[in-house]
């Protein structure tokens, strides 16, 4: 199978923002010893949640303190007790951080982190530009990314790109599922979901797959569903958007758009 994030970062890295932004938090990070530190540095902030998938909690600074300040592995801490598979993944990476109250003798950002951080960054961008998103390849995308750490419903449910690609993929409105009341929503998905077939690469890529050709049968507006020439070749662009997870037009599984789904 074609390495996902390998394309999603060669795409990403031609965007000029992107690269200016990922720039600057190379150069900031070393020096970045504390929780403090980080939710003083904006820009350097804005790279590691888009990263961790947490732009949409940029603005909740009390938040991001208990994630950066708490101690993960503790049973009290918001990232352990809340379920969010997302929030414990941050505070995992910062550790460091909570385990000693929010700074250390050492900054957590070590080469590897800073190189995982950008790099995840990158595919963000990515799966979150205007034409992606327009069309459902990011969400695909970060499903192929994400769903392979998911071990529980609450964790798929927990994240809400993830569970916007189960609802479409099922056959749901995701504005329509959305508003019923949370118990009800886990019912469903407890009737309708087995993640044991959704766990392994070959599982996620077909799901992803299945998600962008419902977009077809049912798209989703403001969104602009990619045509059917995009999805599964034919165009005169060699690269056709499932060729970002490792699929062609002649893959036997996809001989009619259709096949599988149902």
């Amino acid at each position: 199978m074609k390495d996902e994030s390998a394309a999603a970062t060669t795409y990403a890295t031609t965007d000029a923002t992107t690269k200016r932004e990922v720039a600057a938090f190379e150069t900031a990070a070393p020096s970045i010893t504390s929780a403090d530190g980080l939710l003083k540095n904006y820009s350097a902030l804005q790279v590691v949640l888009g990263a961790y998938g947490l732009s949409s909690i940029s603005g909740e600074t009390a938040l991001i303190k208990d994630l950066l300040t708490q101690d993960p592995t503790s049973s009290k801490s918001l990232a352990k007790s809340s379920g969010n598979a997302t929030w414990l993944a941050f505070a995992d990476a910062f550790s460091t951080w909570g385990a000693n109250g929010g700074s250390a003798s050492a900054t957590p950002f070590t080469s590897d982190l800073i190189s995982s951080i950008t790099s995840q960054f990158e595919e963000s961008q990515y799966e979150n530009n205007t034409s992606n998103t327009d069309t459902g390849v990011g969400n695909a995308l970060y499903f192929t990314r994400k769903m392979g750490s998911v071990t529980s419903l609450a964790g798929l449910m927990s994240d809400p790109v993830l569970l916007k690609v189960v609802e479409t993929t099922l056959g749901y409105d995701p504005d329509q599922f959305g508003a019923l009341d949370y118990d009800q929503q886990v019912r469903i998905m407890k009737s309708k979901v087995d993640l044991s077939k959704i766990s392994t690469p070959d599982q996620i890529q077909k799901y992803a797959e299945r998600y962008l050709a419902m977009l077809q049968i049912n798209p989703q507006t403001p969104d602009k569903a990619a045509t059917m020439m995009d999805l599964f070749g034919g165009s005169s662009d060699d690269s056709s958007i499932l060729q970002l997870f490792g699929s062609s037009s002649s893959s036997s599984s996809f001989s009619s758009p259709y096949s599988g789904l149902f």
